[in-house]
């Protein structure tokens, strides 16, 4: 009986998970630095809500380069803070963050309670839309899409590469998704290595992480570390949007 339970349970499992995608998380690491130069590349997501003073106005008053992923979403609601980003191409490097905040990944399924595009098709809109959001708005065609939630499934990878697109991963969470506290924030960008790709977020003004990215980034400044865009380290042709 207790074995006929086990396996009963097994099977429950097995069949509860037998639709759910594997989902990759992109790594991404800048070449090699020359020696005794540490790089990093500040790279932060604009998902929706509005933007967060305290990182933008770090980033300008230090001159400090980064690239923004922006989605339709945001840039509908916040046009003022686009074109004060547009107006700092010296600084800012501005990239597809999808037309609805979907997470790029082809089969049904949630993550992070957020509902996936869920197929092909969706895929497809959701990185094409958010390209030609951006385009529309006087932005420059984009070249890295980088999906809500940074998951995807192999299928969805395949399609958006097939688009033109190169996928934005990361190496260091910075914020974890903006829940992170203003001290663990600090912590994991200050701490960053040559060649890091650091993702935090711009668009929660109303969370503590905010201020730990600009902890963060100034013990950076403090230590020497050369900041750059992707676009600097990887050039590549933009696309078709």
């Amino acid at each position: 009986m207790r074995w006929g339970w086990v396996l009963a349970v097994m099977c429950l499992a097995w069949s509860a998970n037998a639709g759910v995608p594997k989902l990759i998380e992109p790594e991404l690491h800048l070449p090699p630095s020359p020696a005794g130069v540490t790089r990093v590349a500040l790279t932060f997501d604009a998902c929706d809500g509005h933007v967060d003073r305290r990182i933008l106005d770090a980033l300008e008053a230090g001159n400090i380069p980064a690239t923004i992923f922006v989605s339709g979403k945001w840039l509908a609601r916040n046009p003022d803070d686009f074109a004060e980003l547009l107006s700092r191409p010296d600084l800012f490097e501005l990239e597809d963050h999808g037309a609805k905040h979907l997470p790029a990944i082809a089969a049904p399924t949630q993550i992070y309670g957020l509902r996936a595009a869920g197929s092909v098709a969706a895929v497809q809109a959701e990185v094409a839309g958010g390209a030609q959001a951006l385009v529309a708005a006087g932005g420059a065609a984009p070249q890295w899409f980088r999906g809500a939630a940074a998951e995807y499934d192999a299928q969805a990878m395949a399609v958006i590469q097939g688009m033109g697109f190169e996928i934005a991963g990361f190496s260091r969470n910075g914020d974890g998704g903006a829940s992170l506290s203003e001290r663990q924030t600090a912590k994991v960008i200050g701490a960053a290595q040559d060649g890091d790709v650091i993702l935090s977020h711009i668009n929660q003004p109303g969370h503590a992480a905010g201020a730990g990215v600009v902890e963060g980034i100034a013990a950076l400044q403090a230590r020497g570390v050369v900041f750059v865009r992707l676009e600097d380290v990887f050039p590549h042709r933009r696309g078709p949007f």
